[in-house]
């Protein structure tokens, strides 16, 4: 079988994220090596383009050799993210080329933030996106258009491709590479890469901030408080009748109002600082599973696993073996 060269192009700017880049890049380099040695021909021409022709300086302050814009089109077009993103959207040239060449690839994704330029040049409209967990809120409310999920490590809706942060653009090569060439040479590279192929569980496993953003984020310090207060009596009665009489309201307006301005339920919401505890616990102590079950308010070990799997999508046993401090 043989596939004929695919241009993939990466996108880099100044300041752009270092990881964005070169983690794409590798997964389509690795590709090359390992789908050769499984019988194909050559199936990629990778290549670091930007509008700065010669080189661009990431973030980490390391420059990166590109390529210029190119002229003909793109198989793969691949927008990376980082802090220079937002200069790089106030662009008009470059969000225009973007535009235009988009609309001749074969697929069109973004890493990380990267999804703010697609979002600019009006690729995102309509979909359903991810991006980095610590720039959901700023992309759904700077682009309402859009349908903005923080969960998934990256999300596939025909030729569009978006990943949340960082090393989520390596998921993303790989499912590419997979859905071009195969299981076996999609498998080879994340083993060569030493990485999962399809990584378990959202990126919420990653991000303390992620399960209460909202709340955090609420413009009412009466919640702010009442969080601290939860935080510290997760093993206590955290009914609605408790939270309500902590912020001083009748139960009816406190549930009202607590969901008006935090997006969760007073129960979704006890779970979820639940959870978080019992993260930080699962990864910095060593203490049994059942006793952190005990301190963090869930009662059993079994309670405690049915919520670690709503939200994280991992058992606790599995997210310590991934993130313990040891």
């Amino acid at each position: 079988m043989t596939h004929a060269l695919r241009a993939i192009h990466i996108l880099a700017f100044p300041n752009v994220q270092l990881l964005d880049v070169t983690g794409p890049l590798q997964v389509f380099a690795s590709a090359n090596e390992h789908a050769v040695q499984q019988g194909f021909e050559t199936p990629y021409a990778p290549a670091v383009i930007a509008r700065q022709e010669g080189s661009v300086v990431s973030w980490a302050g390391l420059g990166l050799h590109t390529q210029p814009l190119p002229e003909t089109p793109s198989d793969t077009l691949i927008i990376a993210g980082g802090r220079g993103v937002h200069t790089a959207l106030k662009d008009q040239t470059l969000v225009q080329w973007v535009r235009d060449q988009a609309s001749s690839a074969r697929r069109v994704a973004s890493v990380c933030t990267g999804a703010f330029l697609l979002a600019e040049a009006g690729l995102l409209d309509g979909h359903r996106v991810v991006t980095h967990w610590d720039s959901c809120d700023e992309l759904a409310v700077g682009y309402p258009a859009l349908q903005v999920d923080p969960e998934p490590i990256f999300i596939n809706e025909d030729a569009l491709w978006t990943s949340a942060g960082v090393t989520a653009g390596i998921d993303l090569a790989l499912a590419m590479v997979e859905a071009d060439l195969g299981r076996p040479v999609a498998l080879a590279v994340a083993r060569d890469l030493v990485v999962f192929l399809k990584r378990p569980g959202g990126q919420s496993q990653f991000s303390t901030a992620l399960s209460m953003q909202h709340a955090t984020r609420s413009q009412d310090s009466r919640f702010g408080d009442l969080h601290a207060w939860m935080l510290d009596n997760l093993a206590s009665d955290l009914s609605v009748a408790t939270l309500a009489a902590q912020v001083g309201m009748s139960e009816r307006s406190f549930v009202r109002h607590y969901r008006a301005h935090t997006g969760n339920t007073p129960a979704r919401a006890i779970e979820q600082l639940r959870v978080e505890a019992a993260r930080r616990l699962l990864g910095d102590s060593a203490l049994p599973i059942k006793r952190i079950a005990d301190r963090c308010g869930f009662g059993t070990e079994e309670t405690l696993r049915r919520s670690f799997m709503r939200a994280v999508s991992v058992t606790p046993q599995a997210y310590r073996e991934r993130f313990s401090a040891g």
